[in-house]
């Protein structure tokens, strides 16, 4: 059994476990996502397609990868990851903060 996820206009609309058999029978996109892969890593050495497929997360045929929505315009996605990094980096003061894209700065958490 392994996960897959189904496309639909390169968004993720579900995630199942299934024999590839039952993915070969049905139609649509289906592509086959790992549940330990995390940022291109995964804990035994094979990782698969960057990151596991959520729902609403995009998959990129081109880069044959999973990743979510850019969350502001200003992020931009690391090829090797597939994350989006803000262009300022998270403060490392071990506060809570939230992300401000006028200012493209972080804001401390009330």
């Amino acid at each position: 059994m392994a996960h897959f996820a189904e496309i639909i206009d390169g968004v993720v609309q579900r995630v199942i476990v299934a024999e590839q058999d039952f993915i070969d029978a049905i139609p649509g996109q289906w592509v086959q996502t790992s549940y330990n892969t995390r940022g291109g890593q995964h804990p035994e050495g094979r990782p698969l397609r960057k990151n596991y497929a959520g729902v609403g997360h995009i998959y990129d045929s081109v880069r044959d990868a999973f990743y979510v929505p850019q969350p502001h315009r200003s992020w931009v996605l690391d090829e090797e990851t597939c994350f989006w990094n803000p262009p300022t980096p998270y403060p490392a003061d071990g506060g809570a903060h939230t992300w401000d894209e006028a200012s493209l700065s972080w804001i401390p958490a009330l």
